[in-house]
């Protein structure tokens, strides 16, 4: 067993812990943002583009340096990937990523939605919840698909009003047969669509509806360049067949798609002293835009782990809305048995839970230093 690396506190704000790109597009990005904030566009005195521009350029700006919108590397990426025309929409959404959670703005409509297509995964990594029976045990209820009615009104929903839509969340979203169909629906909606899938499931078919959508960025999970390590992380895997199957995935990319703006990275956990950036980034660099390491988070025990001393609001309460398969709701995945929600989106809108009482009741415990009353909230590291 690969010995775990634990921090005491979870940054959600920023959970890349390593990044290696292969482009470093920041200045020519600044340029262009700084050609729009120059320009005689005429905003809106509250509009959050104008805002996210005014902390990035207006040194008489009047904003706590705390709550400084910043340009994060990926996100420098993703903005240099885009028209032009749509910058204003996509700063929009990453200053309510980044800004809200600072100064506990909730607004009609969480930043960030995560939409889970199943939550079956075939793999059992040490690092996941899927090593805790009460989840991954099918008569404990809490596995199955999402069909593609329901995925189809959440995208109807959030659609104009939301740009970050990740598919993943607490199983392998390729396990899902509807897959291709659920990204055809959402096509070009999003500005900041991503899919998280560990490849071992991906193949020609697959990689041609991923490249065909209109998905920003796909991430390959891996945490190691080579076995034994990589089985023993991400325990059932087949580190051939998933290194065979991206290199079939980039060629595919190359050959198909020369024009193609998707990212592709590879993101692993950062949860062993014998994982090595340098390796990764030697092996899986010379195919993907990006390699990663995330920082790790125990989400695989929080109901049976220690009480943490921290009082620290969740940023995640200001951030990010997860939505189950089975149309179940979640303020976080580290809630991976979904103790701290009993709404559903058959009983209420998205924007009518994110607003909604039982959701603030919970952000004023938070708020009130009472968070260490909330089960499993005071047993996590997340912040």
């Amino acid at each position: 067993m690969a010995k775990i690396k634990l921090e005491n506190k979870y940054k959600k704000s920023d959970t890349i812990k390593d990044l290696r790109s292969k482009y470093s597009n920041k200045q020519a990005v600044l340029n262009s943002l700084y050609e729009l904030y120059n320009s005689e566009r005429p905003w809106q005195p509250d509009d959050l583009a104008k805002k996210a521009l005014d902390d990035l350029f207006d040194e008489t700006s009047s904003a706590e340096p705390k709550n400084k919108f910043v340009l994060r590397e990926h996100t420098v990426e993703e903005i240099s990937r885009l028209e032009k025309s749509n910058f204003p929409r996509y700063l929009r959404y990453r200053y309510a990523y980044e800004v809200f959670p600072i100064d506990q703005i909730v607004n009609s409509y969480p930043p960030a939605i995560q939409i889970e297509p199943t939550s079956v995964c075939n793999y059992r990594c040490i690092f996941c919840y899927q090593t805790d029976p009460r989840l991954s045990k099918k008569s404990n209820g809490h596995m199955g698909n999402m069909k593609f009615e329901l995925f189809k009104n959440l995208i109807d929903q959030i659609e104009g009003h939301v740009e970050a839509v990740t598919l993943a969340s607490r199983g392998e979203p390729t396990l899902n047969k509807n897959l291709p169909k659920m990204l055809d629906y959402m096509g070009d909606k999003f500005l900041a669509a991503k899919i998280n899938t560990n490849a071992s499931l991906l193949n020609e078919t697959l990689a041609h509806n991923i490249l065909d959508s209109g998905l920003q960025t796909v991430v390959f999970s891996a945490d190691a360049a080579s076995e034994p390590l990589y089985s023993k992380l991400r325990v059932h895997g087949d580190f051939d067949k998933v290194f065979t199957n991206i290199s079939k995935f980039c060629e595919i990319k190359e050959k198909y798609y020369p024009h193609s703006k998707l990212i592709t990275r590879v993101s692993g956990v950062s949860v062993s002293e014998e994982q090595n950036l340098d390796e990764m980034e030697d092996l899986w660099g010379a195919l993907l835009d990006q390699v990663v390491f995330v920082q790790y988070n125990p989400w695989e025990n929080v109901y049976d782990s220690d009480f943490s001393d921290i009082t620290q609001p969740c940023s995640d309460l200001w951030r990010r809305f997860f939505i189950w398969w089975d149309g179940k709701t979640a303020p976080c995945d580290v809630d991976y048995l979904t103790t701290l929600s009993t709404e559903t989106v058959f009983e209420k809108t998205i924007s009518e839970i994110w607003n909604g009482r039982s959701y603030e009741v919970l952000r004023n415990k938070h708020l009130s230093a009472q968070r260490q009353s909330v089960e499993p909230c005071r047993r996590c590291t997340v912040v």
